[in-house]
């Protein structure tokens, strides 16, 4: 892409975007970045282990401080589920970029994520995946610039489906 702007992708833990956004960054010749890899690796723990140790609060004060701070450009950017909790940091990132969300149905949601209690998914106590999830897509729909439906396409379809879109204004 000629303008080096950023693809920000958004959607629930196990909608796909750290899968679609690195062949998409392949297909488009752009830099592939995971948020919650980056959360991580400036932490030096896992998500898990900083949604346990310090709570929620801190864990969506962390997020914001690394993920608004990122100075990214010509990029496919991989967001955490729960970035669109911080208005500031989806500010930043639309400055940057084109914001795409992938939207996944629950029940997909639901089969995809086996390992819920290990995935560092922001989840109050009390609450079900399915609150969350229909907590979440108001917010996801609030603040992207495309919704793909990813309901019943493979990984290669919706890539030629964004590929395709990024050519419209």
């Amino acid at each position: 892409m000629k303008n080096a702007r950023n693809i920000v992708l958004i959607g629930m833990s196990g909608a796909g975007k750290s899968t679609l956004g690195v062949l998409l960054a392949k297909a488009l010749g752009m830099n592939f970045v995971d948020t919650d890899i980056v959360i991580q690796q400036q932490e030096g723990r896992l998500l898990q282990e900083i949604i346990d140790s310090d709570g929620i609060d801190a864990f969506m004060e962390v997020e914001e401080r690394i993920v608004s701070g990122l100075q990214l450009e010509n990029s496919i950017i991989s967001t955490g589920g729960s970035v669109i909790y911080s208005d500031k940091t989806m500010k930043v990132l639309r400055q940057s970029g084109r914001i795409i969300y992938l939207h996944v149905p629950y029940e997909k949601i639901e089969r995809r994520l086996t390992n819920i209690t290990t995935r560092g998914i922001v989840k109050k106590n009390g609450n079900s995946l399915k609150d969350v999830y229909d907590e979440r897509i108001p917010l996801y729909m609030k603040y992207c610039d495309v919704t793909l439906d990813c309901t019943s396409k493979n990984i290669e379809h919706c890539v030629s489906e964004i590929v395709e879109s990024l050519s419209t204004p």
